[in-house]
């Protein structure tokens, strides 16, 4: 895997004298993965009110998409939750980077269930991937939450159709919980689903999710609170956690992607924008329940 330190360069440290300058006058556009996006569009609007360098978007268009656009050079900078290999960096001319990691979570739609009250556990939030636990009062759900009365109502899965970093993130737990998934799907961006119908980028998910009774999904914390859904525990050895930074089991680094030949003073600008996020956007990063690279 190809990670290097951004704002460590020494390529583009020698041009970070030029950032204030260059950056007055430049516009620098960002595409990927929609698992950091409520995060870098907000670190975006911050910096560009801020007036201390370049004008700086971001759109959400998945990690896929995001890859393909910053190898094909139509965007300053892309984002993914599945990182590149050094070998893919190096056919492609890229450089990568980690900047802030987050928590996939698993939502329901489960009107008499309380909210945050779901027990899940790896095997069986798999085996319902797969398709094998099909109503929501199976006995091994039962088994996980003797103090819930569970409906008899069909389970609808839900899951990305696009290429989604988010997916590499839940199939790769899917696949360290599940032998039987390991062998049959193993861990990736897209693929062909045994189950469920899709939604497009984690909007979609959580958007199927909320309008089908008895649904289940996969998505960034912040998307599920955004849109109220009832948020699934996760027992892990007999200890069932929550989404916290410390011990949830379903954690994601998000990447940038840069191109190796940007031009200089682009470059530069780029530079002042990260290193800033680094800096200055911790604090927003914890309260949109992300975990900032230490630094």
């Amino acid at each position: 895997m190809k990670v290097v330190s951004y704002a460590a360069s020494a390529a583009i440290a020698a041009l970070a004298t030029f950032a204030t300058f260059a950056a007055e006058r430049l516009e620098l556009n960002g595409a990927g993965g929609s698992f950091p996006a409520p995060l870098y569009q907000k670190w975006c609007y911050a910096y560009t009110q801020s007036g201390e360098g370049a004008k700086v978007n971001y759109q959400s268009v998945g990690s896929s998409a995001g890859i393909s656009q910053i190898k094909a050079g139509t965007v300053d900078f892309g984002g993914t939750d599945a990182p590149l290999t050094e070998k893919q960096c190096e056919e492609a001319g890229l450089e990568q980077f980690h900047m802030v990691s987050g928590a996939v979570v698993p939502v329901v739609n489960l009107p008499s269930v309380p909210d945050g009250k779901l027990v899940l556990d790896g095997a069986t939030l798999a085996d319902i991937y797969l398709g094998k636990i099909t109503r929501w009062n199976d006995a091994r759900l039962a088994a996980l939450n003797p103090g819930l009365k569970l409906p008899d109502l069909k389970i609808t899965v839900v899951h990305r159709g696009d290429g989604s970093g988010t997916t590499h993130i839940f199939t790769t737990y899917l696949s360290k919980v599940s032998p039987e998934w390991k062998e049959r799907y193993g861990v990736a961006k897209q693929l062909k689903w045994p189950c469920g119908i899709a939604g497009q980028k984690n909007p979609g998910v959580c958007n199927n999710v909320a309008r089908i009774k008895g649904a289940i999904g996969y998505t960034e914390y912040t998307f599920a609170l955004e849109s109220k859904l009832n948020v699934a525990k996760i027992n892990v050895g007999g200890k069932i956690e929550v989404p916290t930074v410390q011990s949830w089991p379903i954690i994601g680094k998000t990447y940038i992607l840069v191109r190796k030949d940007t031009p200089a003073v682009k470059r530069a600008a780029l530079n002042a924008y990260f290193d800033w996020c680094f800096k200055h956007g911790g604090e927003t990063a914890k309260k949109l329940y992300y975990i900032p690279v230490a630094k």
